[in-house]
């Protein structure tokens, strides 16, 4: 759904202004390259953050707070 709405906007602007549209298709890929290590330090710090709970959380865990065994 997400690319079907990418492909969309870029067909209207394919007709509204070509050469921009052109430009845009041409720098996606560098623009692309350019975003990926920021998403790299995103899931970095995402794992890093999980892993925190995870140590915080463990002496309530060894303790038996939390879920309840049925």
């Amino acid at each position: 759904m997400k690319t079907l709405f990418a492909l969309g906007v870029w067909c209207l602007l394919f007709v509204l202004c070509w050469p921009l549209a052109i430009l845009a298709l041409l720098a996606w890929p560098f623009v692309w390259l350019l975003s990926l290590p920021l998403r790299l330090v995103g899931i970095t710090f995402s794992a890093l953050f999980a892993f925190l709970r995870a140590v915080f959380m463990l002496p309530a865990r060894l303790l038996g707070g939390g879920r309840v065994a049925a």
